[in-house]
């Protein structure tokens, strides 16, 4: 499958090297790739200047946003929750036309500091956001309840946990199914239509406390039934 990953930091990073490894072609796109390979800081999370996780992932290639969605069948948005609308109208609606879009990132409002609010949230979702701007990209909502190391690979865990899926299409839902099970996940469980998208992004607040209370983002929830 060709895949392409919106988001450069540490999220799409993760998953863009676990497509690669599973097999896919998978470019990332940017506004500019030059200006992102010429960078030299790290970023926010402190993960290396992209330059040189490009040279240890030589086969992950870079573009612009329209080109790297032109070719994919799958484009994963890893962006920041605030600029996913801004960075997939770059992306062109004609070339997300059809598209699965797996939709991983959170509404996350940090203008007042830690720990952030949702800036939609109870009536509304990122998710349905983005499937009323590009309605007719096929829009899943998953991922997004666990940070980027457990998305990749969740059997760091002794139980990888469950994960949701949310989405208008049953036939996009299915293949994103199965990439999570590629990936490791035993237990998904799928919510619905796109709305229930709600639910899932409404998990961070409790999320980020959970990690204040363990002092480790590495946990997942666990549906028992």
């Amino acid at each position: 499958m060709k895949a392409a990953v919106f988001g450069t930091g540490m999220v799409g990073r993760t998953i863009a090297a676990r497509l690669v490894e599973l097999g896919h072609s998978v470019t990332m796109g940017t506004r500019d790739p030059e200006a992102t390979l010429a960078r030299t800081e790290a970023d926010a999370m402190g993960a290396q200047p992209f330059a040189g996780w490009a040279a240890e992932n030589g086969d992950v290639t870079l573009a612009r946003f329209a080109d790297a969605a032109s070719g994919a069948d799958l484009i994963v948005n890893a962006t920041n929750g605030g600029a996913s609308l801004e960075v997939l109208t770059h992306a062109g609606a004609a070339n997300l036309d059809g598209k699965i879009i797996l939709d991983i990132a959170n509404p996350l409002d940090f203008s007042n500091g830690m720990p952030p609010t949702l800036f939609v949230k109870d009536t509304d979702s990122l998710a349905e956001q983005i499937q009323r701007a590009f309605p007719a990209a096929r829009v899943v909502k998953s991922l997004n309840t666990m940070n980027a190391d457990l998305m990749a690979h969740p059997g760091q865990l002794a139980d990888p946990g469950t994960v949701f899926v949310s989405g208008n299409d049953s036939d996009a839902k299915e293949t994103v199914t199965v990439l999570l099970k590629d990936f490791g996940h035993q237990d998904v469980i799928d919510l619905g239509d796109i709305s229930t998208a709600r639910g899932t992004e409404m998990l961070l607040p409790v999320w980020l406390r959970l990690w204040g209370a363990l002092g480790t983002p590495a946990f997942n929830f666990k549906i028992v039934r």
